[in-house]
C-alpha cells in the first residue's frame, strides 16, 4: 500500500507506540526517515536502531529512550505537509527553538535541528517537532 506521506506515517507509528509505552517500532526505511531517527537519537528520543533486509524491502527499528517506565517522547507534530508544506528563512528559526523540544529541518545541507541549521545559518523545509 503506497501512502503519500510515509513521514507522518513513521511518526504516527512513534506516537502511537510511545502512548502504549512500547519500547520498540517498525517501520519502512527510507534515507529521509533514517536522517530523522539519527537525530532522535543523538537527542535522546531514541535509545538505539537497526536496518533490516527482508525480501530487499529495508525496515528500521527503533528502541524509544525510555525515562522509568515510559518513554522520554510526550508528543509529535508534523509541520510541513504534502497539501501544504512549511518552509522557514534563518531568521525565522529562533521561533522554532524551545527548550525540552527538537524542530526537524531539511535544508540543502541534509536534515538537522533547528539549533544546528541556525549554527549554519541556512533556512529550510520544517519536519516535524518532537517534546
Amino acid at each position: 500500500m503506497a501512502h503519500t506521506d510515509p513521514i507522518a506515517d513513521m511518526l504516527t507509528r512513534i506516537r502511537n507506540g510511545a502512548q502504549r509505552k512500547k519500547t520498540s517500532i517498525s517501520f519502512p526505511a527510507s534515507k529521509l526517515k533514517l536522517d530523522v531517527v539519527r537525530l532522535l537519537k543523538e537527542h535522546g528520543f531514541v535509545s538505539s536502531y537497526e536496518i533490516t533486509e527482508q525480501d530487499k524491502k529495508h525496515t528500521v527499528t527503533i528502541s524509544l529512550a525510555m525515562d522509568g517506565k515510559r518513554p522520554v517522547i510526550n508528543g509529535l507534530d508534523r509541520i510541513s505537509k504534502p497539501g501544504q508544506r512549511s518552509y522557514v528563512a534563518v531568521d525565522e528559526l529562533k521561533h522554532y527553538r524551545k527548550r525540552n523540544h527538537l524542530t526537524i529541518i531539511s535544508t540543502s545541507s541534509g536534515v538537522m535541528s533547528t539549533f544546528q541549521a541556525i549554527q549554519n545559518k541556512t533556512g529550510g523545509e520544517l519536519i516535524c517537532t518532537i517534546w
